[in-house]
């Protein structure tokens, strides 16, 4: 398949059962909202060391959030129910509850319930108290520049993780920029989060490793520097960068949705930009139920 001069190969991305949940973190202005999002967030690019992954989704106007005040909902993925509960209260604890003016809400209403505020209260040293209103239990902390209100559990939900993208470019310049459109067109989609920096990664990995101790190691078949080097290459000698999306969804259509949406600025910008062709990594498909066929998605028949 071949769009605006871009190859599209006949491959899929295949991704991953993981749990999920949504906050909305609000402030007093969208710049504290945003500064405890980002907070929040950080360090969260890889299940493998960081414990969850996790990024901003939107910004709330005053009129969508619990309080009135300017907000932002991040959305945190973790493969296990018990591992994502322990990065909500370390995450909020360290990073919302710390930042001025802040409170915090569940972005989800049904679903398995997990603690928010449940234990950080506790932070009020006897001084908190709570207020129920319409059969959701708030809790009031004090702190030095008035209260920290949070609500006192969140819902956790099934999620879909590792759908992917890897955008083959010309060069550094192209790579960058067609990642970036692609990036900027899956923002602005609901329910979805790129994890990693900027929304993408250029240390795409494969399973395993010349060293026992390691599970993966860098993806030498999409290296530039590697070519006639290592024993195997997908590239030729006009490819000479490669950049990789990762998407975390709320559903297989969400993500589906946002790897389409990528494709589709990718395409735009077109050989002409750049972009030469757009793969996606799997494992053969023996690891990850959710497979998301690139042709497919661009026929616009899902995964």
């Amino acid at each position: 398949m071949n769009r605006n001069g871009v190859a599209i190969d006949e491959t899929f991305a295949e991704a991953f059962p993981m749990k999920a949940t949504r906050l909305v973190i609000t402030a007093h202005n969208i710049e504290w909202a945003r500064h405890a999002a980002v907070a929040a967030t950080g360090f969260a690019t890889s299940v493998i060391a960081c414990g969850c992954e996790a990024g901003i989704e939107r910004e709330i106007p005053p009129g969508e959030t619990p309080d009135g005040r300017p907000g932002i909902s991040v959305l945190i993925f973790s493969m296990s129910g018990k591992e994502l509960a322990k990065q909500i209260e370390r995450r909020v604890g360290q990073c919302v509850l710390t930042c001025p003016t802040t409170a915090v809400y569940a972005g989800i209403d049904e679903g398995e319930a997990v603690a928010l505020g449940k234990n950080l209260r506790f932070f009020g040293d006897g001084w908190q108290i709570s207020k129920m209103i319409g059969g959701k239990r708030y809790w009031r902390v004090p702190v030095m520049d008035g209260e920290f209100v949070a609500q006192e559990t969140t819902a956790v939900v099934k999620g879909v993780g590792g759908g992917n993208l890897l955008l083959l470019a010309r060069d550094t310049d192209t790579a960058l920029a067609a990642a970036e459109a692609a990036v900027a067109a899956m923002k602005k989609l609901p329910n979805v989060i790129m994890p990693f920096p900027g929304g993408v990664v250029r240390s795409g990995s494969k399973v395993g490793s010349k060293y026992p101790a390691l599970g993966a190691s860098t993806n030498d078949a999409f290296c530039p520097t590697l070519v006639g080097l290592a024993p195997k290459t997908e590239l030729t000698s006009e490819t000479r960068c490669v950049m990789e999306i990762v998407i975390d969804g709320l559903t297989e259509a969400d993500v589906g949705a946002a790897m389409r949406a990528g494709m589709d600025a990718g395409i735009a910008l077109g050989a002409a930009g750049g972009l030469l062709r757009i793969s996606a990594g799997n494992y053969g498909g023996k690891l990850g139920p959710f497979h998301f066929h690139l042709h497919k998605l661009m026929a616009g028949s899902g995964a």
